[in-house]
């Protein structure tokens, strides 16, 4: 259980005055709520669900109101900030209001288009919500307005970008780049997009044809280089042929054949500019098949850059991300079980320290954070601090005697000492037992003693279901059933009032 306290007066949004209710439920924060996770309740499931109409009554209801061009102002400023916790909320938000009957919505959604869609699969999961959606009504999809939109979005990137996304992403979720080209009658924008469209449609040998024998620009001869070693990749059973042009073009591992991948040398050719991101999901692979072999000088790059400062940052990864790929690494085995390997000690270290230089966690970022446990029944204090390590904070928790998770505890506890508490996470692996007193309850009390907006989350690190908050009336309490990357978002959207 972890009650988490910073001083309020901080944070003037937090006041309670005489006849403000600052946590009432709107249409609005069950939006947000939809676009970070999926669902209008109070409640984030780790386990994505198929969305459809009936998840998202709020956002219809807005654009009932007239409050369309609202929704895709929301809606494109929480992808531009990179809020959102999961993609295809956003997508099918703004799918919806595509189609709306106003126009000044319709037109604000395919303008955000490509605020919203920076990937193919992104685009081609639009294409399929806006389809679904328009099955129900019977009515086609592909009007003028749609049609410029996709062409608009192919038109705006950079073609060098652009040529590495649609041979790394060429289908997804029934459609393909050939099928919107054809559909939204694109007219490219410049040469470079031209010769793009022609591979799309045509294939490489009309292409190698078109422009053997035209002077090109500087922008189309580098793609056509690129595009002819993905072709050449797509036919060589040339193994140090294959990781030359990886070497060459910076290819990446979508773009290789899956007998590619049984290569070695292909391996160390695509770890030398592998996203971080996708190096560490591959580490037990490239063990298993012995591309890091201990004490080599691969293992010895591979940690130096899991360990740098620079690379993390310009990666941007999560802790929990590092933390989660050290310990599938540690386990030694897939998933599935199918692929196993003989952990490397030096990369275990190296994840270690991976996850410290990135890490910031509640007690290092908040200067008045106070974690408190369960035992036996009473909160009782908990001496983690800023220095320690996740296994000495392990080895501090497990000192204490366990017992049963009274989540009104507390929130009386704070009152009790009349302490300002900000927020109160309790994480539990146990069932939530309300006790004598209901935490909602309680946390409204506790507002009006200490006239401050307080908010509650509790998560179930292994629950299926919780049932704490108050799903309708009350915006500062929120449950969590699992635990994941996603869920520290949540926390963090939360804390910020921005759902």
């Amino acid at each position: 259980m972890e009650p988490l306290g910073q001083d309020a007066n901080d944070h003037g949004q937090n006041s309670v005055g005489d006849g403000v209710h600052p946590w009432e439920v709107t249409d609005m924060t069950r939006l947000r709520r939809f676009i970070c996770y999926g669902s209008e309740m109070a409640i984030y499931d780790t386990k994505e669900h198929r969305l459809g109409m009936e998840s998202a009554l709020a956002l219809l209801s807005l654009l009932q109101e007239g409050r369309g061009c609202e929704v895709v102002e929301e809606v494109k400023r929480l992808a531009l900030e990179g809020r959102p916790v999961r993609t295809n909320p956003s997508l099918f938000a703004l799918a919806v209001c595509s189609q709306h009957l106003d126009l000044n919505t319709r037109r604000g959604a395919f303008r955000a288009l490509s605020d919203v869609c920076r990937a193919p699969e992104h685009l081609f999961t639009f294409i399929q919500y806006k389809k679904e959606a328009k099955e129900r009504m019977r009515c086609g999809i592909w009007g003028r307005a749609l049609r410029k939109a996709v062409s608009d979005w192919y038109n705006k990137q950079d073609a060098m970008g652009l040529a590495l996304a649609v041979t790394k992403c060429k289908t997804r979720e029934g459609w393909s780049h050939q099928d919107l080209l054809r559909l939204s009658h694109a007219k490219p924008a410049n040469e470079a997009i031209v010769l793009i469209s022609k591979y799309i449609m045509k294939g490489w040998k009309e292409v190698q044809g078109a422009y053997a024998d035209k002077e090109n620009s500087e922008e189309v001869i580098k793609v056509l280089s690129y595009l002819e070693a993905v072709e050449k990749v797509k036919h060589s059973a040339d193994e140090m042929e294959v990781s030359h042009l990886i070497e060459e073009h910076s290819l990446e591992r979508e773009q290789l054949l899956t007998d590619h991948l049984k290569s070695k040398a292909v391996w160390k050719a695509l770890l030398k500019e592998m996203p971080m991101e996708s190096m560490l999901r591959t580490l037990g692979k490239m063990t298993a098949d012995q591309v890091l072999e201990p004490g080599s000088s691969d293992v010895a790059e591979v940690c130096e850059r899991i360990q740098s400062e620079a690379a993390l940052k310009k990666a941007k990864l999560h802790p929990f991300s590092v933390l989660t790929a050290s310990e599938n690494y540690k386990r030694g085995q897939g998933n599935r079980g199918k692929v196993k390997w003989e952990p490397d000690v030096d990369i275990i270290k190296a994840l270690d320290s991976a996850f410290y230089k990135c890490f910031t966690i509640f007690a290092r970022t908040e200067a008045e954070t106070q974690v408190m446990a369960y035992s036996e029944g009473a909160i009782v204090p908990c001496t983690i601090t800023e220095g320690m390590s996740l296994r000495q904070v392990a080895t501090e928790l497990v000192k204490i005697p366990s017992g049963y998770t009274d989540c009104a505890l507390p929130i009386l506890w704070a009152s009790e000492k009349t302490i300002t508490v900000d927020m109160f996470i309790i994480f539990t692996n146990t069932a939530c037992w309300h006790g004598e007193a209901n935490p909602a309850e309680c946390l409204r009390m506790y507002r009006h003693k200490m006239g401050i907006f307080s908010k509650l989350m509790v998560c179930g690190l292994t629950s299926n279901g919780l049932s704490i908050a108050d799903p309708a009336e009350d915006r500062g309490m929120l449950d969590l059933c699992g635990f994941d990357l996603g869920a520290i978002e949540v926390i963090r959207n939360l804390a910020l009032d921005l759902i």
